[in-house]
C-alpha cells in the first residue's frame, strides 16, 4: 500500500497535469527549455495565466526553472512525464478508435 506523502504526491501530479493547457505546456518544452517569452506566443492566453500554469507545474515538481537575465527559463525536471503523457496520448487513441468500432456505446 502507498505511503500518505507518497499518494498524496502523485494527486499532486495528475492534477497538475489535469488542464489541457498545461499538457500543451509540458509537451511544448519536451522540445527543450524554453523561456516564458518563447511559451506565451504559443497560447491565445495571457502572461499571468501562463505563469500561473507554470507555477503549477514547477510546484507538482513537474518543471524545473532558471533565471537567466530578466528571463525566467523553464525545462522538463524528469522526463518520465512525458512518457507519461505519451501513454496517456496511447490509452485515449486506443479508446476513442474503439468507440467508433462500437459506434460509441
Amino acid at each position: 500500500m502507498l505511503s500518505v506523502p507518497r499518494l498524496d504526491m502523485q494527486v499532486r501530479i495528475f492534477g497538475a497535469l489535469a488542464d489541457p493547457i498545461r499538457i500543451k505546456i509540458i509537451m511544448l518544452l519536451s522540445g527543450g527549455d524554453r523561456c516564458v517569452c518563447e511559451i506565451l506566443p504559443a497560447f491565445e492566453r495571457s502572461q499571468s495565466t501562463i505563469s500561473k500554469h507554470l507555477s503549477i507545474l514547477y510546484n507538482a515538481g513537474l518543471l524545473d526553472r532558471r533565471i537567466e537575465g530578466n528571463r525566467t527559463i523553464y525545462s522538463i525536471k524528469n522526463r518520465k512525464v512525458v512518457e507519461l503523457l505519451e501513454t496517456a496520448d496511447s490509452i485515449a487513441l486506443e479508446h476513442l478508435s474503439s468507440l467508433v468500432e462500437t459506434g460509441g456505446d
